[in-house]
């Protein structure tokens, strides 16, 4: 098992990454930046339509979240409306995890390539001997420069704490483009608790993997950045909605007062004027027999 991950991922890694090394003046920087844009440019019909699926599967929340509450105590009849709900939609739920699998190897061996490739002592230099093509391009770059940009490709990022910072932040706003905020206040809070833990995961593991892999994960983030841009037409859901601006014809329209309503007179008011006048008429009923008795 492991002469079949050598030869077919981490070998065509380690020797693409020394080969571009040579290519681009001895930089192992630049050649894992070349890397990466290689890297995404071979998964971009994949993340295409991972934009594209989960554009949709947001369109379907409202639906879904009937259907929750339809078959709430009936978890299996759920699971079957749901899946018949994607079906007629034509969205695979999986779609969204495709990318991110098809990486994990890359990741792996990119680590194992950086570790290799920047060996130091006659040992680490035998071992990385037995996974070198016989081109020129590569025997002739050996050994490598693990310094970029003030980086140290073969130490963690901890000992700056910038790369953390650019991991998490872009993965941040990554994610934050295509989650929509949620109605429920408990499911709001669930989805904001799950935009913050895998950039703070992925900000953690810089603070002990290569700087080198942290530096992969920073460029593969802006790139993803830039492509959910543009195919979903802007910023997406990391602009807050702002309130609808009037149509000119809206403003151009003349504000009518409503006046206020008219106050009733309470019941019992209306019962005592009722009785003052009684009372009033009887008085004066009663002054009037008593001029004429006289």
């Amino acid at each position: 098992m492991a002469e079949l991950w050598n030869t077919i991922i981490l070998e065509p890694v380690l020797n693409s990454l020394i080969a571009m090394c040579n290519v681009f003046g001895g930089s192992f920087g630049l050649a894992i930046i070349v890397l990466t844009v290689v890297v995404r440019l071979i998964l971009f019909p994949l993340t295409v339509r991972q934009t594209q699926s989960t554009k949709a599967m947001q369109s379907l929340q409202p639906r879904i979240q009937e259907l929750q509450k339809k078959y709430a105590k009936n978890q299996q009849k759920l699971q079957q409306e749901m899946m018949k709900v994607y079906k007629e939609a034509g969205i695979n739920p999986l779609g969204c995890l495709w990318p991110m699998l098809i990486q994990m190897p890359i990741w792996i061996a990119l680590y194992q390539s950086i570790m290799q490739a920047l060996a130091a002592t006659p040992e680490s230099l035998l071992k990385l001997s037995q996974h070198l093509y016989h081109w020129a391009a590569v025997s002739n770059a050996v050994p490598l420069s693990e310094h970029f940009l003030g980086l140290n490709l073969s130490q963690p990022g901890g000992a700056n704490l910038i790369l953390p910072i650019l991991v998490g932040g872009t993965m941040w706003v990554q994610q934050k483009m295509v989650t929509p905020p949620a109605a429920d206040p408990r499911q709001r809070s669930m989805t904001s608790m799950t935009t913050m833990m895998m950039p703070l995961m992925f900000g953690f593991f810089t603070l002990s993997f290569p700087s080198g892999l942290a530096l992969y994960w920073v460029v593969s983030n802006i790139i993803g950045i830039i492509i959910q841009y543009f195919v979903s037409g802007g910023w997406g859901y990391l602009r807050a909605p702002s309130a609808p601006k009037p149509t000119p014809a809206q403003e151009s329209m003349p504000t009518r007062k409503i006046p206020p309503p008219a106050v009733q007179p309470s019941k019992m008011v209306q019962k005592a004027t009722e009785e003052s006048k009684t009372i009033k008429k009887a008085a004066s009923e009663e002054k009037k027999r008593g001029l004429f008795g006289r």
